[in-house]
């Protein structure tokens, strides 16, 4: 009896960005070899990895990479992100076994990874073939800190090369330290759910023009001043953060079914911190972006610059989203600068390129 094929697929447990757009291309493949079998290597919990993909999988909840830790989506720790990395360090040949040994028990054909630098190593030490899909990697993260995480983004680069094939998305680095890259179009959710029954739902009946999501990423921001949302009391807010207050004017989503993907086409603006998913979300969907900055974090630099190239935009000072009112909702978007569109076809691209090396 033929075996069928095995993808076991790596994602940094960094936020959630790297989940939502790494199983936006899973649940593509799915559809197109729908008796896959799926090994899901994360620290993300498998409640929240189900709620992103429509089809059964082995979970590994395993700690592959550290990328950055974080007080809130503004703010990064740099001595908690070093120490951690060097806890990793220290387990990292036992961890490079353990998952090497797996592989080679369960027969899986192929890595995919979001974008640990250990699944390089893993592939090497299992003789399977190593696909990654990124806008950056952690080496260009590290290297922008300065001399102390040199040696680090160094080490990082050297799980790279092991990469056979990158899916470079747009708004990338150059990402250097990948031997073989492919520029693919923008991945991302897809909503799920007709506009018309998630307003029903959730009881929503204002013009997009007057709804807005705030989405602030896994780790979200601290300190929002939810009390100022009482300047523009016609309006409808939405939120996934289990922080917010209940509002007459907040719809918080948390315990809905629903995705921020989903929400989206009710809204006419998202406002937003620097991340990748987010913005290919909104821009796929042809809504304005109103992103916050970030700073000392160097893809919040591409993001940004992409945001302005690109989309329909407004970018905010930090010291304006805290100030009283929130004035920039009022403003409309700029236009981007740049004629042409950023492509859309990274979700079957990756996707169809993963079924024929599973399925030649």
């Amino acid at each position: 009896m033929k075996t069928l094929p095995h993808l076991y697929v790596a994602i940094s447990g960094h936020g959630l960005g790297h989940v939502t757009r790494t199983l936006a291309v899973i649940q593509e493949l799915v559809a197109l070899q729908p008796h896959l079998q799926l090994t899901l290597a994360t620290e993300v919990p498998q409640t929240v990895l189900q709620r992103y993909l429509d089809k059964p999988f082995a979970h590994r909840p395993v700690r592959l990479d550290v990328g950055v830790v974080q007080r809130d989506s503004l703010i990064q720790d740099l001595e908690a992100t070093r120490s951690a990395l060097a806890t990793l360090a220290q387990q990292s040949e036992i961890r490079v076994q353990q998952e090497a040994d797996y592989m080679q028990k369960k027969g899986v054909n192929l890595i995919f990874a979001d974008i640990p630098a250990l699944a390089g190593l893993i592939a090497q030490k299992a003789g399977i073939p190593c696909w990654m899909a990124s806008n950056f990697g952690w080496d260009f993260i590290y290297r922008h800190w300065g001399d102390d995480f040199r040696e680090l983004a160094d080490q990082y680069a050297q799980g790279y090369r092991y990469c056979q094939r990158l899916f470079r998305l747009p708004f990338c680095e150059e990402m250097s330290a990948f031997p073989n890259k492919i520029d693919v179009g923008l991945t991302g959710q897809n909503p799920r759910f007709p506009v018309d029954i998630i307003r029903q739902k959730l009881e929503m009946f204002t013009p997009p023009e007057r709804t807005v999501l705030l989405a602030f990423g896994g780790f979200g921001v601290q300190g929002i001043p939810y009390q100022d949302l009482d300047q523009f009391p016609d309006w409808c807010f939405l939120s996934f953060d289990p922080q917010a207050p209940p509002l007459p004017n907040l719809c918080r989503c948390l315990d809905s079914p629903y995705r921020p993907a989903d929400v989206m086409p009710l809204c006419g603006k998202v406002v937003t911190k620097p991340g990748y998913s987010t913005y290919s979300e909104a821009y796929r969907l042809g809504i304005p972006i109103y992103s916050l900055e970030r700073r000392g974090f160097a893809e919040a630099d591409l993001l940004l610059k992409g945001l302005a190239k690109y989309c329909y935009h407004r970018v905010i000072p930090v010291a304006d989203f805290y100030s009283h009112p929130w004035e920039f909702l009022r403003l409309e978007p700029l236009p981007p600068q740049a004629p042409e569109r950023l492509a859309t076809d990274g979700n079957s691209r990756i996707a169809q390129a993963l079924s024929t090396a599973l399925c030649p």
